[in-house]
């Protein structure tokens, strides 16, 4: 009798606790970079997409290294930036991108058009103090062909002072699809 009282208070201890681990995905929030607490339990629907807000409070805030949208390459599926670096600091990018449109003032992420699990490639390009560079994307595999609207980019970039010592920041760069 004594070893079913202690199943049963070991099965009855083990369901109160699982009871206890549900995540509400309605009111998620996260921590980005700069600390700042991210409330993402409000989205925007259209079309039956839900947008979720930026998670970028914080862009350009890289003194002396900027990127833009290079005149004439931003179309539906693909441009290109500039990324420029007129710091004294030795910077570093990726592959890792981005997507944003501006609905009523404010930025929502756009909704990837894969279904499960997508990366990037982990490589990284050196930018060194007085460089620029040009780099290209197609985002067609992962958002598709963007709608008519106001976008922007959005990478992060390095401040890389040796093996373990950076910081990142984020850069966006802004552009518009006409059809």
């Amino acid at each position: 009798m004594r070893k079913y009282l202690c199943l049963f208070i070991c099965m009855a201890t083990c369901l109160t606790l699982f009871a206890g681990c549900k995540v509400n995905d309605n009111n998620i929030s996260a921590v980005n970079a700069e600390n700042n607490i991210v409330d993402n339990s409000s989205s925007y629907s259209t079309d039956g997409t839900d947008w979720k807000p930026t998670t970028h409070k914080t862009v350009n805030n890289f003194d002396g290294v900027i990127m833009t949208v290079k005149k004439g390459t931003a179309s539906a599926s693909t441009l290109t930036v500039v990324l420029e670096n007129n710091s004294g600091s030795q910077c570093t990018y990726g592959e890792y991108y981005e997507l944003e449109k501006k609905i009523n003032d404010l930025w929502y992420q756009v909704p990837v058009t894969i279904d499960g699990d997508y990366g990037f490639n982990s490589i990284g390009y050196d930018l060194s103090p007085g460089d620029d560079r040009e780099w290209a994307v197609d985002w067609n595999w992962l958002y598709g062909s963007l709608d008519e609207g106001e976008y922007r980019i959005v990478k992060d970039i390095l401040d890389f002072r040796g093996i373990g010592d950076y910081d990142t920041y984020f850069l966006s760069a802004e552009f518009t699809i006409t059809n």
